[in-house]
């Protein structure tokens, strides 16, 4: 289940307070914070969107909703969000019968590591098989979930990942190529790649992190350009090909985060909160700042914050 409203800046604040010894390392992008609690996944928006996923999700809304009513006066209509639910499963239930390359991206909001694109090929025979194994957005996947099904995922549909290291994304960024646009000519690439390979479809579909035109301003370098692309919001909750991208992207960068720990003989943090400045601090001390270039995101403002440790 998953139900979804906006909430003001007071009830924002008060949700922070009462998740912050539940918040997950992963901390996805444009988000305050993701926290587990019981059978519910929380994930609060900088825009004060807040997603409520998982088996208890409605009792969790309401009890927030309630709270919301109390500060502001303001009534949700939980059951609103339930409609939404429902055309969820209705779109949900038509992708199950395409035919679908799906792509997504994983790493945009960790101060560590790379960003993982990955496109994939899920025919509508295999679309059962995918569900069956459990995959879904790698979000509400536990890291051990993830490690658990990739591998068979893996060999039963085709893919092609693109694993845009730290250096190549610093790079990119002194050129003046922002966030958006790094994803675009990623997502691109992999999806072009896949594509070369001929597998019949009836639709390309990709997690929409920005407006159509926005996405294809981006690419007017790119040589190849996909096109006829559908951009779909919470694509990975509705398309298995997006859902299985999304898994496989995962799955590659916690391999690249365990590499990335090994190496610097330390347990590399997820994410970009405090504690990640922290152990920027003490990498810093043990390697320098200039070896930040080689393993982290330098335009983040954890460049600035692990200073105070």
């Amino acid at each position: 289940m998953i139900i979804v409203f906006k909430a003001s800046d007071k009830l924002k604040e008060k949700m922070i307070d009462y998740y912050k010894n539940k918040k997950r390392s992963k901390t996805p992008p444009y988000s305050i914070f993701q926290a587990e609690d019981a059978d519910t996944v929380i994930t609060l928006y900088e825009s004060g969107k807040v997603v409520f996923q998982g088996i208890s999700a409605d009792i969790d809304a309401k009890m927030w909703a309630e709270v919301e009513k109390k500060l502001t006066g303001t009534k949700i209509n939980i059951n609103e969000s339930k409609q939404k639910l429902e055309k969820t499963k209705k779109t949900r239930k038509q992708m199950y019968r395409l035919s679908v390359y799906g792509s997504d991206e994983v790493g945009v909001g960790d101060f560590f590591g790379p960003i993982v694109v990955t496109a994939t090929y899920v025919s509508k025979e295999k679309a059962n098989f995918v569900e069956q194994l459990g995959v879904r957005d790698s979000k509400t996947l536990t890291d051990e979930k993830i490690n658990a099904i990739t591998p068979t995922l893996i060999k039963e549909i085709p893919y092609v990942s693109y694993i845009l290291n730290c250096k190549e994304y610093n790079d990119l960024q002194k050129r003046g190529y922002n966030m958006n646009r790094i994803k675009a000519i990623i997502h691109n690439k992999v999806l072009y790649e896949l594509l070369q390979k001929g597998y019949p479809y009836d639709s390309i579909v990709i997690d929409q992190f920005v407006y159509p035109n926005k996405y294809f301003e981006h690419l007017k370098d790119e040589k190849n350009i996909v096109k006829n692309i559908t951009f779909m919001t919470k694509a990975e909750s509705v398309c298995s090909a997006v859902a299985a991208a999304s898994c496989i992207s995962r799955y590659l960068f916690l391999k690249e985060m365990d590499k990335l720990s090994d190496e610097l003989q330390i347990p590399i943090l997820k994410g970009a909160g405090r504690d990640v400045d922290k152990l920027t601090a003490d990498i810093v001390r043990k390697y320098g700042e200039d070896k930040l270039l080689e393993i982290a995101k330098c335009n983040f403002r954890n460049m600035e914050k692990y200073k105070e440790f």
